[in-house]
This record gives C-alpha cells, structure tokens and sequence, in this order.
C-alpha cells in the first residue's frame, strides 16, 4: 500500500538529509514518523511525503534515508507560506506531478491552514481515497480572531501594519479567506480524522457526506518523560505558550493579573513564542503591531512591567523545561479545537487552567484534571489561577489525573495502529 503524507512544513529527518534549515514546529508529526517508520515493513506501507519548500529551495523528487534502515520518496512544492490567503494555482500542478510520480493508493493530509491541502484534493480528484487530518479551524478561528479587543483597538493600524498591510482587520480577513479554501478542501474529501466533538459538528456541517475518523495525535517525546512536582515549580508563575495574536488570549491573561497579584504579589507571567512587545530600541519601536502595542497598553495600565517576561521561541526541550518550573500553565484562548500546547502540559502534569471553547473539554476533564472557565471572563480567570495557588493539594491531583488521561490521548501505541487501521478501512 503507498500512502502519500501531505505535511504543512518539512520534517526535521528529511531536512536533516538534505542539509536544509528546518523548524521543530509539529513535532508530533516527527514523532508519527518515527513509529511509522519503525512498523513500515510489518504494515508494508511504502511512504512517501510532500512538503512545502522555499524558491530558493526548488522544487524536490528524490528518495532519501530517514533512519538507518528507512527510506521514502520525498517531494517538495513551493509554497509562501508568509501568504496562506492566496492560492497559488501553480501548488496544484505540482501536486499532480507529484501524484503522477509516486502513484500513492491514499493521501492523507495533515491539516487544513494553508491553500496546498486545497490544491492537493483538487489534484488528485479521489475522494473515497482522501483523508484529510483536523489540526486548527481557520474557517471557526476567523470568527473568534478578535477575542473581544476593544472596537476602536480591532481598527487601529501602525506603521509596521500598514507597510506590512496586516492590520488586525486585516488579518481576519486573512483567516476568512483560509477558511473558504478550507471548507471547499472538506466538500471535496471522503474522509476526514478529528479528535474532538467540536470537529466533528464542525466538519458534518461542511460536509455531511464526509467519514469522520477519530484519531488523536502522538506528542514529541520528550515530555511523555518529564514529570511535574510542585516542590520544583517557581511558585506562583504562570506560563502561556503563546501570545502573540487576539486569538491566543495574551490580553485577558494580562487583564485578569491585578485580582491575581492583589492575592498574591510574587505571582508572575512567563510567555513563549514571538515576543511582539519588544521594544528596546527604535526599530523595534517601528515593527511593533497594533495588537502588540495594546498589549503594552495593559501591561502599563495594569503595572505589570516587573510581572511579565517574555522567553522568545522555546524548542521542545525548552517548553519541556518551562512547564517543570511553572506553577500553573494557562490557556485563555477565544477558540482552541485541540492544542498541543496543553496536551504537552498534562502529559508532564503542571496543573492547568484552560477556556471552555471549542474542543478543550475532550481534553481536560473540569475539576479533575484540571480547571475550566467560561471563555473570556477575566474575573474567572483569576479565580481559577488563585484557586491553583491556594489548594496544594488539589493541584498535585489534578496534576495525577491530567498525565493519566493524557498518557491515554496521546498513547503513541493506540495512536499509531489507530491511524493504520483508518488506512486499510480507507483501501478496502
């Protein structure tokens, strides 16, 4: 059986082999691979895998060695991913090329951000043998994007949006158009792996003729080895994995913290991912966003300069080394299907505090793995983190509870003969 993987950037192993830079963005896709490749044989499953590339780069068909013993056909399209509203027609005549040479029996699709997943459906025209993998919903995040920000902030624009052409107005409607190839990439596939009820209500009413396949996702490895205690943590930090767009629910973190500091005054926020408050010189000054520039309207109001730090990208070590030290890890999106932000964190058992949107529930069990509130209300928000530091006890159960059911999730074992199954259940 050939099955051809679609992926949204180029994994680590072939970037490794072709001596090309690469990022640790999806890591659970390295860590798929690597179980896929060590059943390969026994599955007898020839692999191949497409992945976006630069210009510079060039477009890639060649056969190359990803483990010792393993090999598969890699191919590269050339894609902007800086650009993901625009489809670029020349993708689908890549895919085509790409189809016509490995002749896959399946493709399977790992999610639907960007214009190629489109592109790829369109390409190969073979619904019954296309699985395309939920990941995030743009078409839902496009709707949610502006986490309740202000109207007259939702309008404003600096000077780095309006060269940039990226206002928050803007980038919704960026989002609203990923959303409309999205949903045309859904009505065109026969199958369809979520993990989560809100994906499947949302993909039923897309395309209600689609098989819906349940199929979590394996998490890089290195935090199914790590394990959270609180006599190690920093006590009172709070860590968000992400920050940097309304989405994300940096500004409702930043609203909640003077309730929180009022209790407890150590209490302090530690952010990874792009920092878009930075503003140590001039042109930083000029690069920040108009949302960045909100953000540093709080921290100001709230005085919050001393509470916040923030850590820049982390790789999966870091992340792993961060949610050791925090006391309380939080995920105060707007609409979330299911992070792996928060998967990582019950795997290794820092307490966590979550919004009750989109799919987290199927994640986190409230009041027993850890704590869920109502989207957006600041005020619970901080009841919910205050809860975490007052109750020792608690924490250290919801901390038990939240590896064990994730251990479950994300049971690299169960996952990868799940996915095997929906494979031969596809070709048969």
């Amino acid at each position: 059986m050939k099955v051809l993987w679609v992926c949204n950037i180029m994994l680590p192993a072939i970037a490794r082999q072709l001596g090309l830079p690469y990022s640790n963005r999806e890591g659970w896709l390295t860590a798929t691979l690597d179980r896929f490749l060590q059943e390969q044989h026994r599955n007898r499953i020839n692999l191949g895998i497409a992945f976006p590339v630069t210009p510079e780069t060039g477009n890639i068909s060649r056969k190359i060695s990803v483990s010792e013993e393993e090999s598969c056909s890699c191919y590269g399209f050339v894609e902007n991913l800086e650009t993901p509203e625009q489809y670029d027609a020349s993708i689908e005549v890549r895919m085509k090329e790409i189809i016509e040479d490995f002749k896959p029996d399946m493709i399977h699709i790992f999610g639907t951000e960007f214009p190629h997943t489109l592109s790829c459906v369109r390409a190969y025209g073979n619904p019954e043998r296309t699985l395309i993998g939920i990941q995030g919903l743009v078409s839902a995040c496009s709707v949610a994007y502006m986490a309740d920000l202000p109207g007259k902030v939702q309008r404003k624009a600096t000077l780095r949006d309006f060269i940039k052409k990226d206002s928050l107005k803007q980038q919704q409607k960026k989002f609203y158009k990923r959303g409309l190839y999205e949903k045309e990439a859904i009505r065109l596939a026969g199958h369809v792996a979520g993990r989560t009820d809100f994906d499947k209500e949302s993909v039923a009413k897309i395309n209600p003729k689609a098989h819906y396949h349940v199929l979590n996702e394996t998490m890089r490895s290195c935090f199914y080895r790590a394990r959270w205690k609180m006599s190690n943590c920093i006590p009172y930090s709070i860590f968000l994995s992400q920050g940097d767009y309304p989405l994300k629910g940096f500004h409702y973190l930043l609203q909640a913290m003077p309730a929180v500091l009022e209790r407890y005054p150590e209490a302090h926020v530690f952010v990874a991912g792009n920092n878009i408050i930075r503003s140590d010189t001039w042109q930083d000054t000029l690069k920040i966003s108009s949302y960045g520039k909100y953000l540093k309207k709080l921290i100001k109001e709230n005085n919050l300069k001393d509470r916040v730090t923030m850590l820049g990208m982390l790789d999966a070590d870091g992340m792993k080394e961060q949610l050791m030290r925090s006391h309380v890890f939080v995920c105060p999106s707007a609409l979330e299907n299911s992070p792996n932000s928060l998967g990582e964190a019950m795997l290794v058992g820092v307490p966590c505090v979550a919004a009750d949107v989109g799919g987290i529930h199927n994640l986190l069990v409230n009041g027993g793995d850890g704590i869920l509130y109502p989207a957006g209300n600041v005020e619970s928000l901080a009841e919910k983190i205050i809860e975490i530091f007052e109750k020792e006890a608690i924490s250290e159960k919801y901390s038990d509870n939240a590896r064990r059911h994730a251990r479950e999730t994300h049971d690299a074992d169960q996952n990868y003969y799940k996915m095997i199954r929906i494979y031969e259940e596809i070709l048969q």
